[in-house]
């Protein structure tokens, strides 16, 4: 199984603390480094990394965090990387055969919640999503996290930031297979901008999206200097194998 993590966006909100998302560090481990390790720990043999902003210095960082890490890491540059994250998704999965682990280069998980991920697959679904019920948690920032609405046997039912009813967060962790970039392309034909959610509703649709609780696991999308100074002072607690072996 690979993995694809999505790290071509600018990371404006960051900004003031790197002038790239991906290699910030979280208490001394880039969020970059911390996505591949944790990739490896959840039975990932090769990550994909899609670039984009700073492609160059991503880059160049790949060679020795692939020796460190011990794991194959390649990349893979985004033609438009302004466009939404779909564009991020199709390029990477192009790069992919079979079922893929996808994740944000700027969440950090819980072992847990990535090694269950990646035992989701099934026949009777195109993707599975990581979704959290502690929809009122100070961890989230509301008005940055995409939204989910759970139809019968914890299947999607709508998916997005601006939804109006909903029961559950999307941690930003997929078990995706190839039905999920022909999902993007397909929305995008039909007049959709191409986010990673135009996608994933195409799939909800079909009957094709699950999701997976992860119960009481932490996770963290590090977006702003906020959630910054929290992974930095929880990460190395939440995350000690991945830490030990940075």
């Amino acid at each position: 199984m690979d993995a694809l993590i999505i790290a071509a966006g600018f990371g404006s909100r960051l900004r003031d603390l790197s002038e790239s998302k991906p290699l910030t560090p979280i208490a001394g481990v880039p969020l970059l480094e911390l996505g591949v390790r944790q990739a490896k720990a959840a039975g990932a043999a090769r990550v994909v990394v899609a670039t984009g902003h700073r492609a160059e210095d991503i880059e160049m960082f790949l060679p020795a965090l692939s020796k460190r890490a011990g794991i194959e890491v390649v990349s893979e540059r985004v033609a438009d990387w302004s466009l939404p994250n779909g564009h991020s998704v199709m390029a990477g999965a192009a790069r992919i055969s079979g079922d893929y682990l996808l994740m944000m280069a700027d969440h950090i998980f819980a072992s847990p919640i990535l090694q269950r991920l990646a035992q989701q697959g099934s026949p009777d679904r195109g993707v599975t999503l990581a979704t959290d019920r502690r929809i009122t948690s100070p961890l989230i920032d509301p008005d940055d996290a995409t939204w989910v609405r759970t139809g019968e046997a914890d299947r999607i039912a709508e998916i997005g930031k601006t939804i109006a009813i909903y029961d559950v967060v999307d941690c930003g962790a997929f078990l995706a297979t190839p039905e999920l970039a022909e999902a993007i392309k397909a929305a995008i034909a039909d007049g959709k901008n191409g986010s990673l959610s135009d996608g994933m509703q195409r799939l909800a649709d079909m009957g094709r999206a699950a999701t997976m609780d992860i119960g009481d696991a932490w996770w963290l999308d590090v977006d702003d200097p906020r959630a910054h100074a929290l992974a930095e002072a929880e990460a190395p607690k939440q995350l000690p194998e991945i830490y030990s072996k940075a």
